[in-house]
């Protein structure tokens, strides 16, 4: 099979120049610019379904906790097991989630994914006391922590690098709106009804799944070349010349396969080790710069500082979705590190407003501007969390492992984002009793250290295939 593309590509003409880029790569570009290939929209659509799902799992506890309380009679730390074991299902799913993904295929893992979250729901919904309440809330955590792996993968896998960005960020954008819609309606449904509204997105998803074709890449790899070819075609459209773009992409994996096939531990060698930094490295500066505890505790901040929570998290509900679609326009444009260095210099501000507002607070110095200050913080934080530094790391993540290892490196770096997300709603409030302003000084400081990390060790990923970018980092 291989061999056929390689004439068509000779029949196609075009001059090979080094690095397997072929010059008439230039009229290509201009005719698939008018050739929308909506079977790429409606692929993506589809898998950010998953995204939806993980947001409605995250959005779920939130509204729900004074109604479950009340008609289970948990205690508090009871109810804070069921809110927080979320995080320890989507650990393990993070684990699990690269060998799942390399083993049955991307669909495959979205699959075993909706099942667990299906029967999470369900198991939630039927619940008459605490037990059944953890296990299901544990089972829909797994599915989350799957959905947060494989749905960025996939889309980076199938989109045309011009579009990638873009669509990658839609993993982001539907996470947020879903927290968002879930805070809202769950105002208004019981919880019961609640969990059953989660179900909607993994119906749509599974059903979905027979419609769209498997990513190309991961066929490549597979050593099943006629899919390959054919998936990547209906990506395209029927009418593109796909041969340019499909030999680039068997290239790589066949220089792939000739080396060993990596354990966990080779990824800790030399030639992965600037990728598995990078995709780490952005995880941690996500997650410790303090967004969790800000995301999960919004009510109870604007009720210190004393601003009316129930306003101020509906605004702030609205701003991260409208900040994450603009982001999401942007970064094809701008490209991901200007993004993420606006983002890093706007949380800082965000924390350091936060900061003297509670500062004032404490020293009972000019409290009349607490409320407005805090505020103001809050929403410069989220403001600048969701244009960057909210999708970017998993744009980004999605990116720059080469398929060979991206099983596992990916589920490493999924595995520590999950673990510093526990770690920061867990430690927010005991940071909180100690000194509420040296809380957002810490994560300020922390913030400013993950500029310092994007300036020197995170590369511009934009508008370049993922073999040419894979190559470079990994060379």
């Amino acid at each position: 099979m291989k061999m056929e593309i390689k004439e068509d590509d000779v029949e196609g003409g075009g001059k090979q120049i080094k690095g397997g880029i072929t010059e008439p790569l230039i009229h290509a570009s201009k005719v698939e610019q008018h050739h929308h290939p909506w079977m790429v929209y409606f692929t993506t659509f589809i898998a950010v379904c998953g995204s939806y799902e993980f947001g409605a799992c995250a959005g779920y506890s939130s509204p729900t906790q004074d109604a479950i309380r009340k008609d289970l009679n948990l205690s508090l730390a009871e109810y804070s097991l069921f809110g927080s074991i979320l995080t320890f299902g989507a650990m393990i799913g993070a684990i699990t989630s690269g060998p799942i993904a390399d083993f049955v295929g991307r669909k495959g893992a979205m699959r075993v994914s909706s099942a667990f979250c299906i029967a999470g729901w369900l198991v939630i919904y039927f619940s008459e006391g605490p037990v059944p309440l953890d296990i299901g809330r544990l089972a829909t955590g797994y599915g989350m922590g799957v959905f947060s792996f494989v749905v960025p993968v996939f889309v980076a896998e199938i989109a045309p690098k011009e579009l990638r960005g873009a669509l990658t960020t839609l993993n982001q954008f539907m996470i947020v709106t879903a927290v968002s819609v879930s805070f809202i309606i769950g105002t208004v449904l019981s919880w019961r009804a609640l969990a059953i509204i989660g179900l909607i997105p993994t119906a749509v998803l599974l059903l979905g799944l027979f419609f769209i074709p498997e990513s190309p890449r991961w066929l490549a790899k597979r050593g099943r070349a006629k899919d390959f070819v054919a998936a990547l075609q209906i990506l395209r459209g029927k009418d593109t010349d796909i041969s340019q773009e499909a030999e680039e992409i068997q290239d790589y994996i066949t220089s792939l396969e000739q080396l060993a096939k990596p354990k966990m531990l080779d990824l800790f060698q030399r030639r992965y080790l600037r990728s598995l930094t990078i995709g780490i490295g952005l995880m941690v500066c996500q997650q410790l710069g303090g967004i969790n505890g800000v995301c999960f505790y919004t009510s109870s901040i604007f009720d210190l500082a004393g601003f009316p929570s129930t306003t101020g998290s509906i605004i702030y509900a609205i701003l991260q979705i409208v900040i994450t679609g603009v982001g999401a326009a942007l970064i094809d444009k701008a490209g991901r590190k200007p993004l993420l260095l606006v983002s890093g210099s706007g949380l800082v501000a965000g924390c350091i407003f936060t900061a003297v507002a509670f500062y004032l607070k404490v020293h009972d110095v000019a409290v009349e501007a607490v409320p407005a200050l805090a505020l103001t913080g809050i929403l410069v934080y989220i403001g600048s969390f969701s244009i960057g530094m909210g999708a970017i790391p998993w744009v980004v993540m999605s990116e720059i492992f080469p398929v060979n290892i991206k099983g596992q490196a990916g589920s490493l770096a999924t595995l520590v984002n999950w673990f510093g997300a526990w770690l920061c709603s867990y430690t927010f409030n005991f940071l909180m009793s100690w000194s509420s302003y040296g809380t957002f000084v810490l994560y300020a400081a922390i913030n400013a250290l993950a500029i310092l990390f994007i300036v020197l060790v995170v590369p511009e990923t934009k508008g370049k295939s993922l073999e040419q970018l894979q190559a470079a980092i990994n060379a």
